[in-house]
């Protein structure tokens, strides 16, 4: 049965609230290590690790646009650098709903594209050089439209909470780590051996779990932000293709980095060393199955 891109929404969806529930239970398991280890004395550095987190990431999430914008080198341009460009992204915004974008160009020969931004009013989208010269009308509207989605579904705001929680999870195990090498902290000598291996264990693999879980919710986002598209533009071919175009296309963005690498349409980076559970984006091969399986239920309804 071919898929239907509502149900795609609506899976995609639940699985993120799945991960970002097995998050806070991640979170649970490791506060109860950190108790059970080094006792509540020393475990008055939980709080202060949460803080930092939130700061440093609520931080950036609220400067999201401007920070981006430095870190990739976009530039801001105005509808009369791009008439074409600024008349498709209209075209899409009132279809989907949507406030109408700030809109930057990245000098890259690469084909990428990426939306920010802390909320629809605020949202920016960014097309590289390679990309607005590779692709034809069809392609760049389905591109367009799964930029928008990301905006629709709030993923900056998804991805800074994914973000605080991860920080925080590896900020708390490096300073427990350090204080159980340096000898420090309260626990009582008579408790258990094997709660105390395991306390430590988890102190020790609660950063990789949350890596995980992070590269995961990423994941999660990018397929619903496809789902949304094909439900803004009742097009998956547009989209399918524009895929197939970057799937062909091995060059990779010069000025990105693992920061900005999840907010792109796909990984900027070399990725061909990277394990999928660590990957931020589905393979290009999976997305644009799922959208040939949409062609064809929308072709045969």
């Amino acid at each position: 049965m071919a898929a239907n891109f509502r149900s795609l929404q609506i899976a995609n969806r639940r699985k993120t609230f799945f991960l970002l529930a097995m998050f806070g239970g991640l979170t649970w398991v490791l506060l109860f290590a950190v108790f059970t280890y080094l006792g509540q004395s020393s475990a008055a550095i939980v709080p202060v690790a949460v803080i930092i987190s939130l700061i440093m990431v609520w931080g950036s999430y609220f400067s999201s646009d401007k920070l981006v914008l430095r870190m990739t080198g976009a530039q801001l341009i105005q509808e009369s650098d791009n008439p074409k460009l600024f008349g498709l992204i209209q075209e899409v915004s009132k279809t989907s709903g949507l406030p109408m974008p700030k809109v930057a160009i990245v000098e890259d020969s690469a084909p990428n594209a990426f939306a920010t931004g802390r909320n629809p009013e605020h949202a920016l989208i960014a097309f590289t050089t390679g990309i607005l010269n590779r692709m034809d009308r069809d392609q760049l509207q389905g591109v367009i439209a799964h930029e928008l989605s990301h905006v629709a579904n709030r993923d900056t705001l998804v991805s800074a909470v994914a973000a605080t929680t991860a920080g925080a999870i590896a900020l708390i195990s490096d300073f427990l780590s350090r204080m159980i090498f340096w000898g420090r902290g309260g626990r009582d000598r008579n408790q258990n051996p094997l709660a105390l291996v395991i306390s430590f264990l988890v102190l020790i693999l609660a950063p990789i779990a949350a890596m995980l879980l992070k590269a995961a919710i990423s994941r999660s986002r990018e397929s619903l932000a496809d789902a949304t598209a094909v439900s803004f533009t009742k097009n998956p071919a547009g989209l399918r293709s524009a895929l197939e175009v970057l799937q062909q296309d091995s060059t990779v963005v010069k000025h990105a980095s693992n920061a900005v690498a999840h907010l792109y349409i796909e990984s900027p980076l070399d990725s061909s060393n990277v394990s999928k559970l660590f990957a931020s984006h589905p393979p290009l091969s999976e997305r644009i199955q799922i959208l040939k399986d949409l062609e064809n239920g929308r072709t045969n309804s």
